[in-house]
């Protein structure tokens, strides 16, 4: 199994990921019997070559014949299912329209099942996010890691009217990847691209050490006159295994605080963005006893962080360092369990290696016992032996 990294220099879309997986050696025929069993009509797949700024790239279209209904998730996800793609194919492309659709969703304040999908559910649009599961898996790409991303500038028009650039569901979607704002002067990532980045990718680390086995370029549509609209795709491996991040940890010591603030003090703070927040015994001056309250943050959050310690708690100093922190890879899959369909979060596992560790989401777990009244951990345990079966 391989790494592959996304040098997303033009953005990304699904057509240009598609032809970068084909142009790394992707079969482009076996590809387009895969989305045959789909049963859409309407649509013709064209495979060609485009030359840009010397470079040779593969340039994949769907061409729509027919005009297309608007789908819900649910058409979407039973279609998939019926196709009969291989387990990490269909999974990872669920996850992309799962994805899709909560982001969706928050943007337009209804629930995934209830969105209409528009432009990301009209044929090209499924077949690109299908495509590229089924390339990825078929190139046996285990890991997808993607560079910091052009956000792009100006306007485009949807079928709500003209919206700002990104997209409003495109701007959910890359919450928490790195973004060039202002970089381009047009849409540089499309919902779609923004989708497969959500559930199938990590940010790159950089730098970070990469060995390249093969590289494959896809072609984008329009002529972009600051750089080549294409996308390079990586493939090969990833050293280490291990994703860095730069944080802050912000700290106080507090010996006079009524200790039933504590729980509620932390539930604010990690809903305010912070990433951890812990309290630890300590024996302060005079010998009284006391804690240390310490919290994991990126330094964008620190003095909103720190003016809810100040507000909630008694401390009237606060201290603060930054971290960095190494930590595995991780991506949440759903897995189907006699007790209904429980997230659970999978780390490490490089090149087909087992993930280091693979945990259910408790509170899944815990509605599903009080659901079906089910000893908790046995939720837990068949969770996680389902999550091991379903990894292979």
């Amino acid at each position: 199994m391989k790494s592959a990294y996304l040098d997303a220099f033009s953005g990304l879309s699904g057509d240009m990921l598609i032809g970068a997986l084909i142009d790394a050696g992707a079969d482009p025929v076996a590809l387009e019997r895969a989305v045959a069993a789909l049963g859409l009509s309407g649509y013709r797949i064209a495979v060609g070559r485009r030359d840009l700024s010397g470079i040779a790239a593969v340039k994949f279209d769907v061409e729509v014949t027919e005009p297309q209904p608007e789908r819900h998730l649910g058409e979407i996800r039973a279609m998939i299912e019926r196709a009969g793609l291989a387990p990490r194919a269909e999974r990872a492309a669920l996850a992309v329209f799962a994805a899709l659709a909560e982001a969706e969703a928050k943007v337009h304040r209804t629930t995934p099942e209830e969105v209409h999908f528009h432009e990301v559910g009209a044929v090209d649009s499924i077949i690109d996010i299908v495509g590229a599961a089924w390339a990825l898996d078929q190139l046996g790409v285990a890991e997808l890691i993607v560079s910091p991303l052009p956000a792009g500038a100006g306007f485009v028009r949807s079928r709500h009217g003209v919206i700002p650039v990104p997209a409003p569901a495109t701007a959910e979607l890359l919450a928490g990847f790195p973004l060039r704002l202002g970089d381009g002067a047009a849409e540089m990532v499309t919902p779609t691209g923004a989708a497969i980045v959500r559930a199938l990718a990590r940010p790159a680390p950089l730098p970070f050490a990469f060995q390249i086995d093969r590289v494959g370029y896809g072609a984008g549509t329009r002529t972009l006159a600051d750089r080549p609209n294409l996308l390079r795709l990586m493939l090969g491996n990833a050293a280490g295994g291990f994703d860095t991040d730069d944080l802050v940890e912000i700290s106080a010591n507090i010996d006079d605080l009524n200790p039933q603030i504590y729980a509620y003090l932390g539930e604010r703070l990690l809903a305010a963005g912070a990433r951890d927040a812990t309290l630890t015994p300590t024996i302060m001056k005079k010998g009284r006893p006391g804690v240390i309250l310490s919290v994991l943050a990126e330094p964008a959050a620190r003095d909103r962080l720190a003016r809810l310690i100040f507000e909630e708690t008694t401390t009237i100093g606060l201290r603060f360092h930054p971290v960095g922190r190494l930590k595995l890879n991780r991506r949440l899959e759903e897995v189907a369990t006699r007790f209904g369909k429980i997230r659970v979060k999978i780390a490490g596992g490089h090149d087909g290696a087992e993930p280091l560790n693979v945990a259910p989401e408790f509170d899944d777990c815990q509605k599903a016992a009080l659901e079906h009244g089910a000893p908790l951990k046995l939720v837990i345990e068949e969770a996680t032996a389902a999550a091991r079966r379903a990894l292979g």
